[in-house]
């Protein structure tokens, strides 16, 4: 199989950016050269840094800190007040630009996306001078900057997109895997967090180096399916197509915004199983079973992520959504998350499942599902409350 060709495009600070680009329309002052941030409203809950410029980070300001303690490192801070319509508007012009050299994009979020080139060699003859040319075509056309990363597959280019930031391009190439990224800590590796770098510090894993010759095995013993997927990214394999349809929207969904930031496991997983119950009790009604489940969640950032999983068997019950929603939140990075969702989707009126002869569980799920449908009535009957799921510690 000839290898693929992934460009990862990452707007530069974007919301500062595009803030910057929005506002030199009617002004000939960047804020971009100003010590200056994007920030929340500070009389509510969010009057947190969202973004900073280059001069404000220079007098120490991070991303997420209190506009009272930006202050004190700067007086005279600038604050900017974040735009949704602006970044969409931004995003939009990013996206349709970028569309005329492929039509294989994926918009990974609003300031995010990969671009398949695979088998596009007829446009160009080097693909870091094609990478450079888009790269310059965007700073000329709109205004601001984008680091490009280029790799045979999305992991490898969106690693590569991260390495010396602003306004560059940089390759990960298989052959570049030892020099290039297994030299790195192991939390620069895409998906290691906080929780898991302290995990893998405790296990004598502190390069990327160390993480990709550990024993698989007992990467899976200590962290479940998740271990499997680190080992993989360690040694740069990932074989997820570039979607460059977006998938149907039709489903049924719920979210909510949180009255504040959550990070301990357990308070997410009491959410989760809330909105289970939300989208299960919706999905019942309709009688119908759900073949997709997509797990979104936003971080107190504003970076939004949405992990996706196609179901063996279509499902109907809490039990079942909160099960499936719980193995996706495994899989994505815990930080202060502000908002989480549930999407269930590829609806189908009809229940099947794939038999095996060794299955013996079909006539416990069809006794449970009937259970459910008895505890929905009780509560459209006796009110919401009069049933409440317990949840396990440990799971």
């Amino acid at each position: 199989m000839k290898d693929r060709l992934i460009f990862h495009i990452d707007v530069n600070n974007a919301y500062l950016s595009w803030t910057a680009c929005e506002l030199l329309k009617t002004s000939n002052v960047d804020i971009r050269k100003q010590v200056s941030v994007i920030a929340g409203d500070e009389s509510k809950r969010h009057g947190v840094v969202l973004a900073k410029s280059p001069l404000a980070k220079k007098y120490g300001i991070v991303t997420g800190e209190s506009i009272f303690s930006a202050r004190k490192k700067y007086k005279n801070l600038c604050i900017y007040s974040p735009s949704h319509d602006i970044y969409k508007e931004y995003s939009n012009k990013l996206i349709n630009y970028l569309s005329i050299y492929t039509p294989h994009l994926e918009q990974y979020s609003i300031d995010e996306c990969f671009l398949d080139m695979s088998g596009m060699g007829h446009f160009f003859k080097d693909p870091i001078e094609f990478a450079t040319k888009i790269k310059n075509e965007i700073k000329d056309k709109f205004g601001f900057t984008v680091n490009i990363g280029i790799g045979n597959n999305k992991l490898c280019a969106k690693i590569a997109s991260d390495f010396e930031k602003p306004d560059k391009v940089h390759t990960l190439f298989k052959n570049e895997i030892e020099s290039k990224l297994w030299v790195l800590p192991v939390e620069d590796l895409f998906m290691v967090g906080k929780k898991t770098k302290i995990k893998l510090k405790e296990m004598k894993i502190n390069t990327i180096y160390d993480l990709a010759h550990t024993n698989k095995e007992k990467l899976i013993l200590n962290f479940k399916s998740f271990g499997n997927t680190l080992y993989e990214y360690a040694n740069g394999i990932d074989d997820t197509p570039v979607e460059s349809e977006k998938p149907d929207l039709k489903g049924i969904g719920n979210s909510l915004t949180l009255p504040k930031d959550l990070e301990e496991i357990d308070d997410i997983k009491l959410k989760l199983l809330e909105l289970s119950e939300q989208v299960g009790s919706r999905l019942r009604k309709d009688k119908k079973y759900a073949c997709v489940i997509t797990l979104y969640v936003k971080y107190s950032d504003f970076k939004t992520l949405t992990h996706q999983k196609r179901l063996k068997n279509p499902i109907n019950t809490d039990e079942e959504i909160y099960q499936n929603v719980i193995i996706l939140l495994k899989e994505i990075e815990i930080k202060p998350i502000r908002s989480l969702g549930i999407r269930l989707s590829m609806l189908v009126e009809e229940k099947f499942e794939q038999i095996s002869l060794f299955n013996s569980n079909s006539g416990v799920n069809d006794n449970f599902e009937n259970l459910q449908y008895t505890i929905d009535d009780l509560k459209s009957k006796y009110g919401k409350d009069i049933i409440k799921k317990a949840i396990r510690k440990d799971r």
